[in-house]
C-alpha cells in the first residue's frame, strides 16, 4: 500500500514538471549512450595497443663479415644484458625467405642476399625497449655511437611506432573520458534540478506532512522514486538505441574489422547491466544532492 502511495505521487510529480523531467531524462539517456560506446571503445583500443606493446622488439643487426663465433659471442652478451626476455636468430637466409613471402616481386631480380643475419630480442618490459638499445649501442664521449661487440652494425627497436599507438589510444580514452565525465555531471545537475522543483511545487503538502507526523523517510520516497524513475527510463531508451546500433551497425562489420570482435570487449548483456545501475545511480545521487539542500526536514 505505502509503496503504491509512493509511486502514485512519483509520478504525478513528474506530470506536473513535464519538462524539466523530460530534460533530465534526455539527459541521463545522452549520458549511458556515451557510456555504452565509450566503454566498448576504450576496451578494444586498450586490448589492441597492448597487443602492439607487447611485439614490441629490439632488432641487432650483425656485419656481413660476422662468423658463427662471433654471433655466439653476441647472443651470449645479450643473454646478460638486462630487460631480455628472449632472444632469436634469424640467419640471413631466413630473412631473405620471409621478405621474399612478403614481397616476392621486390627480391626476385637481386644476384645475393643483402639482409644481415639478425638477433630478435623481446624485451621483459617493452617501455624500456629504447634503454635496451642503448645499453647495446652507447654514445660516445665526441656524441657519436658504439657498439657493445665489434660484430654488431646496427641496434634498432620498433618502440618508437609502437609509442605513437600508445599515445593515439591515450588520446583516445582521455578524450572520450573526459566527456562522459562532464554528461554524468550533467546528468546529476539536471536530476537534481528536478528535484528541487519538485520539492518546491509540494512545499505546502510537505509542511503539512511535517505538521501531522510525517517522518523524513516517509516525505523523502516519492523524491528519490521519481528521481529513479527518470534515470530508469533513461537507461532503458539508451539501451534500446544501443540493442539497434549493435544489430544494424556492428554486428554486420564484426567480420571485417578485429577489433570489434576483439575478446577484450564487454559482453553486451553485461554492458546492458552496467549502463541500467548507472542510471539508476546517477539519478539516486542527483535527487540525494537536491535533498540534502533543498528539502528541510
Amino acid at each position: 500500500m505505502r509503496i503504491g502511495f509512493f509511486l502514485r505521487e512519483a509520478l504525478r510529480s513528474i506530470q506536473r514538471n513535464a519538462v524539466p523531467s523530460f530534460a533530465a531524462l534526455a539527459s541521463v539517456l545522452v549520458t549511458l549512450l556515451v557510456l555504452g560506446v565509450f566503454i566498448p571503445i576504450v576496451q578494444a583500443t586498450t586490448g589492441a595497443a597492448n597487443d602492439v606493446r607487447d611485439r614490441v622488439l629490439v632488432n641487432v643487426y650483425l656485419k656481413a663479415d660476422a662468423k658463427a663465433a662471433d654471433a655466439e659471442r653476441v647472443k651470449a652478451l645479450l643473454l646478460k644484458t638486462d630487460n631480455v626476455e628472449k632472444v632469436q636468430f634469424v640467419s640471413k637466409a631466413q630473412a631473405l625467405r620471409e621478405e621474399k613471402a612478403k614481397n616476392p616481386e621486390a627480391y626476385e631480380l637481386l644476384g645475393s642476399n643483402p639482409l644481415p643475419d639478425t638477433f630478435r630480442i623481446t624485451p621483459e618490459d617493452p617501455d624500456k625497449a629504447l634503454n635496451l638499445v642503448s645499453a647495446l649501442q652507447p654514445q660516445t664521449p665526441g656524441g657519436g655511437t658504439t657498439t657493445a661487440d665489434p660484430a654488431i652494425d646496427a641496434v634498432k627497436s620498433s618502440k618508437d611506432d609502437t609509442q605513437k599507438i600508445l599515445v593515439a589510444t591515450r588520446v583516445v580514452k582521455l578524450t572520450t573520458g573526459l566527456l562522459a565525465a562532464l554528461l554524468v555531471i550533467a546528468s546529476v545537475l539536471l536530476i537534481s534540478n528536478t528535484i528541487r522543483l519538485s520539492v518546491f511545487s509540494r512545499r505546502r503538502e510537505v509542511q503539512v506532512m511535517k505538521l501531522v507526523g510525517a517522518t523524513d523517510g516517509f516525505i523523502r520516497w516519492p523524491f528519490v522514486l521519481e528521481a529513479v524513475i527518470l534515470g530508469a527510463l533513461g537507461a532503458v531508451l539508451a539501451v534500446l538505441l544501443l540493442g539497434v546500433m549493435k544489430v544494424a551497425l556492428v554486428d554486420p562489420l564484426v567480420s571485417d574489422f578485429a577489433l570489434l570482435a576483439a575478446p577484450q570487449t564487454l559482453g553486451f548483456g553485461l554492458l546492458v547491466g552496467v549502463l541500467l545501475f548507472a542510471g539508476v545511480a546517477v539519478s539516486a545521487l542527483g535527487s540525494a544532492i537536491s535533498l540534502r539542500r533543498f528539502l528541510q526536514v
